[in-house]
């Protein structure tokens, strides 16, 4: 315990250890603590032993920390990895849209069935203004781009999985096992809108399986799933 002074009632502390803080960044972040988005200061400290409050010998740096504006709770680092509700629902958007396109492109977008699931699904995630028309021309435009997608089972396999990724692979960690599951049998629902699943439409999902960190049994089931009625 550290020696104080007994004075006019109150205990006045003889020495201790005092941290002076400098913010060297600040932004938003998600705040565990507050259960929502604020404000933070990214911090450094210098420790000083201090005696009767007066600063006078250093004991080294502490930090950086990231410091909520709100709660003043610190956090590390990585506090920062966790996004933002705002990102968060982005990101969530942006997945699901990424999806109904893959599944359109390896199944085509001739059946009027499948197209309407698409433009429902994609709505559902946020997107309020997808239409039928929109996703038809992102597929052609998809088709056309042969400086970057290159060639395998389809004019645009390849790019479509690095696009798979790209969307779901950063999502993942931070959904729990339903909220991934979910994404899947989205796609899913979409690919047997106007039938049974094609062998492309089955890779596919099996990427956004793989993207989503799903294990090849869980995807499966989940494809098996999607069959029933909903």
């Amino acid at each position: 315990m550290l020696p104080t002074l007994g004075h006019l009632g109150r205990k006045v502390r003889v020495c201790g250890i005092r941290t002076s803080w400098t913010t060297i960044g600040d932004g938003e972040f998600f705040c565990a603590d507050c259960g929502g988005d604020r404000n933070y200061r990214r911090r450094t400290g210098r420790r000083r032993f201090t005696l009767l409050g007066v600063p006078l010998l250093g004991r080294g740096s502490t930090g950086p920390v990231v410091e909520c504006a709100a709660c003043h709770t610190h956090f590390g680092p990585d506090a920062l990895d966790h996004p933002t509700t705002g990102r968060f629902s982005a990101m969530l958007r942006d997945a699901v849209h990424t999806v109904a396109l893959a599944v359109l492109a390896s199944g085509g977008t001739s059946s009027r069935s499948v197209l309407e699931t698409a433009v429902h699904t994609v709505r559902a995630a946020g997107l309020d203004g997808c239409t039928e028309d929109q996703l038809v021309s992102l597929i052609d435009d998809l088709a056309a781009d042969t400086g970057r997608y290159v060639a395998d089972t389809t004019p645009y396999g390849a790019a479509l999985a690095i696009e798979l990724h790209e969307a779901l692979e950063p999502l993942a960690p931070h959904l729990a096992p339903a909220g991934r599951e979910s994404i899947l049998l989205q796609g899913a629902r979409i690919a047997l809108a106007d039938g049974p699943y094609t062998q492309a439409e089955r890779e596919v999902l099996t990427t956004v399986g793989a993207a989503l960190r799903l294990g090849e049994d869980d995807t499966a089931r989940l494809m098996e799933t999607a069959r029933a009625p909903f």
